[in-house]
């Protein structure tokens, strides 16, 4: 699997690689409602880190040709 996001690197919001998932709106939701991809909440700060951005693009994945349909 190709990485969208680097592994290595922890992202936080205002990062604009974020963009390609949500905007800040978005991802406020999605962690209230413990949807979206992991993330770390330090404080007030919230951090993303490219691993579990990664995983969770990976397991958000759809792939139309593996449907079973013949």
């Amino acid at each position: 699997m190709e990485s969208i996001f680097e592994q290595s690197r922890n992202y936080v919001l205002g990062d604009p690689e974020l963009e390609i998932i949500g905007d800040r709106d978005k991802l406020a939701q999605w962690r209230h409602k413990n949807m979206g991809p992991a993330f770390y909440r330090l404080g007030r700060k919230i951090i993303y880190r490219g691993a579990d951005l990664n995983a969770w693009a990976e397991a958000s994945r759809v792939d139309p040709g593996k449907d079973g349909r013949t």
